[in-house]
């Protein structure tokens, strides 16, 4: 009586699959493109809510920290695609908002 011997072709197929993997990158410029557009808007959005004239101080300074967050994590997804030309804008005007909003903020404080 012969008994097949199921577990050959089992560990034929795993030594091929694992001789097969491969380092890949796991970025996707979609994505990327995507957390760049979300952290533009939300800097948009703090840009109009420093305009407001109405903000007490502690908010002033408050939306300048946001801010200044939401512009640094726009700028490590900038740097994350080094081939793109057209990024390094967007986090030159975010690193902008963010100096501006934090004058706003040192100059409510002063005085």
């Amino acid at each position: 009586m012969r008994v097949p011997f199921v577990g050959l072709p089992l560990l034929v197929v795993t030594c091929l699959l694992v001789g097969c993997s491969k380092n890949v990158d796991t970025r996707v410029a979609g994505d990327d493109d995507a957390a760049i557009d979300g952290a533009s808007a939300r800097l948009e959005e703090l840009r109009a809510r420093t305009a407001q004239d109405d903000l007490s101080c502690q908010d002033r300074c408050e939306v300048a920290n946001q801010t200044c967050g939401v512009a640094e994590e726009q700028c490590s997804l900038v740097d994350r695609n080094p081939d793109r030309d057209d990024l390094p804008p967007r986090c030159a005007q975010g690193r902008e908002q963010c100096s501006s909003a934090r004058d706003s903020c040192a100059s409510c404080q002063n005085g």
